[in-house]
């Protein structure tokens, strides 16, 4: 069986502040969280969602601030662990647009990398993670509490949406898969009845 590659994750944290974060508790995941200069105090719940990350996760603070500051940063060490592991999958979390080109330029190179706004998004695009892709839908659907889908046909919609409609009618069958062989759900006659752990809610 092949071994997942590394995924380096680079959080612009002052432009995105994810909430699903233990989805990275599971894989090969290597987290750096990027602080501006006047983010001098870390959340006590980023703090929390890092902690199972242990050594995997660490954070770098501007010391001076600036037009980008933050940007050029990332893109510093995106080059730099490009060189330690040209063969790894490389994950900048922001919803700033102005990294597009440099990605772009770099996946003309050969190199696995890309930007997303959410975990679950980056966590779909890497097909080597189907155990994140599935804790990403338990976790989706425990925040819908009530409104859950209550079909498979339903069930199967909102996994598309989840995943921006990138998921093909095997990827999403093999998700639901997962989905009943983990307990998650049970069909009963044309409904589904749900299992949620409490850790995803």
């Amino acid at each position: 069986m092949a071994k997942d590659p590394i995924n380096f994750v680079l959080i612009d944290y002052e432009n995105v502040q994810p909430d699903d974060l233990k989805l990275l508790e599971n894989g090969a995941f290597r987290v750096k969280v990027f602080l501006g200069q006047n983010q001098t105090k870390i959340p006590v719940e980023l703090a929390a969602a890092l902690q199972p990350l242990g050594t995997n996760a660490d954070y770098v603070h501007l010391e001076a601030g600036g037009s980008n500051a933050l940007d050029f940063h990332i893109a510093f060490y995106l080059g730099e662990l490009l060189c330690q592991a040209p063969k790894a999958v490389f994950h900048v979390l922001s919803k700033d647009k102005g990294f597009d080109p440099l990605i772009k330029h770099l996946q003309g190179k050969g190199v696995r990398v890309q930007r997303t706004e959410r975990i679950a998004d980056m966590l779909y695009s890497n097909e080597e993670t189907i155990d994140a892709q599935v804790q990403a839908v338990i976790i989706d659907l425990a925040r819908r509490k009530s409104s859950k889908p209550r079909t498979i046909k339903t069930l199967r919609s909102t996994i598309h949406a989840l995943f921006k409609k990138k998921a093909s009618d095997d990827q999403l069958t093999d998700l639901v898969d997962h989905l009943r062989k983990l307990g998650i759900i049970k069909v009963e006659g044309t409904k589904i009845a749900y299992h949620l752990p409490t850790l995803a809610a």
